[in-house]
């Protein structure tokens, strides 16, 4: 396990509303994970939890075998942070990133270069002056080629184009190893719905769902509706009705996220009961 976290809470104002209460999940080695939830739920405020940046009021956080928020230089080696925001230095990549490699020992030069050759950063460009996309993917290829172990993204396809996400997607799947896991924060589930291995999802500072997709497709079929057929949950589409039902023949099907999402919302104690 690379992360775990064990009845966490944590409120910007020590006498206000707690965001989260005693919330618990973890993270197996080597996953892709997916921490979904509508803008305002928590995922930025969990990802600064599991990195240091922040630190609970109660409960006990360990990242890498290590406790985040003492926040020691071999801890913070083998992680890396995007955040959404992204301030770069007005430097040029091939001057910028021999100083970022001193801190992080298992830096690979040749995948930053790899990286940026598929995202077409240039290493001359200053990265201060670059678009917002551009400055996100040279950010991207730098948290690639650092190695660590665990590697977390806050929004990181917001500013990419489609190629460029089509891009984002291979490059994460091409990286992903048993010795790293990557944990990427969004609310458009549909750029990850063929990457990710596990899911969390966060609604008003609760944790409703910590699972992987195998559990999910395991337990739901996710498909194209009979006409009078009843489903747990199901929306209209371009494609029919489409919906989601006990998975009690044992067939195989592709997780849908944004409806198994819209479905966590809508009926979270079923769903909930039957992942169990």
């Amino acid at each position: 396990m690379i992360l775990e976290a064990r009845d966490i809470s944590f409120s910007y104002e020590r006498k206000g509303a707690e965001l989260f209460s005693n919330i618990n999940f973890k993270v197996e080695r080597g996953e892709v994970v997916g921490i979904i939830g509508k803008n305002g739920s928590g995922k930025t405020t969990l990802l600064k939890l599991i990195g240091g940046l922040l630190f609970p009021l109660r409960g006990r956080i360990e990242v890498c075998d290590a406790i985040p928020r003492l926040r020691k230089p071999s801890f913070l080696s083998d992680i890396f942070f995007i955040p959404e925001e992204i301030c770069l230095p007005d430097m040029k990549m091939k001057d910028y990133f021999p100083l970022i490699c001193r801190f992080y020992p298992k830096f690979d030069e040749e995948l930053l270069f790899h990286a940026m050759e598929i995202f077409e950063v240039s290493e001359s460009d200053k990265m201060g002056q670059m678009s917002y996309g551009q400055r996100k993917k040279a950010l991207i290829s730098l948290g690639i080629a650092c190695n660590t172990r665990l590697l977390m993204m806050d929004e990181p396809t917001n500013g990419l184009d489609i190629p460029s996400k089509s891009q984002f997607r291979r490059l994460i799947a091409s990286v992903a190893s048993e010795e790293r896991c990557v944990v990427i924060s969004t609310h458009q589930v549909r750029d990850l719905e063929n990457l990710i291995d596990a899911l969390v999802i966060i609604e008003k500072s609760r944790i409703l769902v910590n699972t992987t997709v195998e559990q999910i497709t395991d337990h739901f079929v996710f498909r194209q509706m009979r006409e009078g057929e009843t489903a747990l949950f199901a929306e209209e589409s371009l494609r029919g009705r489409w919906g989601m039902v006990p998975n009690l023949q044992q067939e195989d099907s592709k997780l849908d996220m944004e409806l198994f999402f819209n479905a966590v919302l809508e009926h979270p104690a079923e769903i909930e009961k039957v992942l169990k």
